[in-house]
């Protein structure tokens, strides 16, 4: 067994934000008690402070709602011009088939007027 064990870092990243979370919670406190000194009472200082954590998790869940329908539309555009075409034939190619080199489409018909004497 090891004299002193590691820490991960995820036990440090989680030892991190119950330090910011403790920092925030007690910064809170001082504030509500510095509201009640100045004459507003404790419950609706706590009031207040709800309504502000409120109105920021709805704003922050409204962002990313927007987000994330806007990334779905995009994947979903980039998908649609990736699998579907603007006509279902295949377009004719250039290549070497049984007549010469021409334009040939999907049932390897040449379609441009090639020289029949052209070998």
């Amino acid at each position: 067994m090891k004299a002193a064990p590691t820490i991960t870092a995820a036990e440090r990243a989680g030892r991190w934000l119950g330090r910011v979370w403790c920092g925030a919670a007690c910064r809170e406190t001082q504030a509500i008690h510095w509201l009640a000194a100045k004459g507003l009472p404790i419950g609706v200082g706590r009031l207040l402070f709800w309504g502000v954590k409120i109105t920021i998790s709805v704003v922050l869940l409204y962002f990313a709602f927007w987000l994330t329908l806007m990334l779905v539309f995009g994947v979903a555009a980039a998908w649609l011009v990736q699998n579907v075409g603007l006509d279902d034939e295949k377009q004719p190619e250039l290549r070497d088939g049984h007549s010469g080199i021409g334009w040939y489409n999907k049932d390897d018909l040449r379609i441009d007027l090639g020289d029949p004497y052209d070998p």
